[in-house]
């Protein structure tokens, strides 16, 4: 009975096999004749068979080198490792086209494929940004190229896209460190920097009124965690960061919280004022001592 059903589990692997070396993409492939070849793939990229015409041009393109298919085969290529979700492939493929073949019909859209294929394989914010930077740069460099272009306003939009990804990268970082700064105070320091540097980079952002915030709030912590002689100056730091915040955002939800370190720094600036000018007592007294009463005086 098992040897039985094992037999047709056998035959049945063999009618798949005769048949697969049967069908008509394997006996074009068997051919040996090029010109059948192109037609069939050709037939396969018009149907959207991508896997069976991307095989087929992939064989042809080292033999119709110098041929007036060989442009047409290339660009094909590329958009077969397009459809197939190859990013990367068909970014090289398409780079390669457009650097080959410069004075083309299809030079601009392969140009364009080049930038839009890396902008495909471009990963979630949360990971490195490596790629987006690539993808950016070469949208950018396409719209320069070609600044009346059909696909300008595509392209466009990807690099809003592209940017976005970079923002939220850069804002979850500041507030990475901003998070982990009750642990560690050099993160308070961290954390004020990658503010700094956000709002430089993404001035009009969504996220500018909470870092704004949060940049107060880090400079007043690590004022308030600062060896003394290090203090004065931090709080005034604080209080210049609020005056920026309220000046940019009035009507902010975290106004009441900033008005608070804000006063809580000017008292401690005078704290710091007043001890200082105390110590400064002492030491005239010490540089002065009063002069001794004698018992003939």
């Amino acid at each position: 009975m098992q040897q039985r059903h094992f037999g047709k589990i056998l035959l049945g692997i063999g009618v798949v096999f005769l048949l697969g070396s049967c069908s008509p993409f394997s006996k074009l492939q068997k051919s040996g004749n090029d010109d059948a070849k192109y037609k069939g793939a050709l037939a396969y990229y018009k149907k959207g068979d991508w896997y069976r015409a991307g095989l087929l041009f992939e064989e042809l393109i080292p033999v119709l080198k110098g041929s007036n298919e060989s442009e047409l085969a290339q660009f094909y290529y590329a958009y077969t490792q397009y459809q197939q979700a190859q990013y990367l492939l068909s970014a090289t493929l398409f780079k390669k086209f457009y650097e080959t073949f410069a004075r083309s019909d299809y030079a601009q859209e392969a140009m364009y494929m080049y930038a839009y294929s890396l902008y495909r394989d471009t990963p979630s914010f949360n990971l490195d940004q490596s790629n987006t930077l690539t993808a950016t740069s070469a949208l950018q460099d396409f719209i320069n190229a070609y600044p009346d272009s059909k696909y300008r306003d595509d392209a466009t939009k990807q690099i809003l896209d592209l940017r976005g990804k970079l923002e939220r990268k850069a804002y979850e970082k500041a507030k990475l460190y901003y998070k982990t700064s009750g642990f560690n105070i050099a993160s308070y320091k961290s954390s004020v920097i990658a503010i700094n540097n956000f709002q430089r980079e993404f001035p009009d952002s969504q996220y500018n009124e909470e870092l704004a915030f949060l940049k107060v709030d880090a400079e007043f912590s690590l004022a308030q965690n600062s060896l003394e002689n290090k203090q004065k100056e931090r709080y005034q730091e604080a209080i210049s960061y609020h005056q920026a915040f309220i000046d940019k955002f009035p009507n902010s939800k975290f106004l009441k919280q900033s008005e608070k370190m804000y006063e809580t720094s000017q008292k401690e600036i005078e704290r710091l004022d007043k001890q200082e000018q105390e110590r400064e007592k002492e030491k005239e007294k010490l540089k002065n001592p009063p002069a001794k009463v004698t018992a003939a005086n």
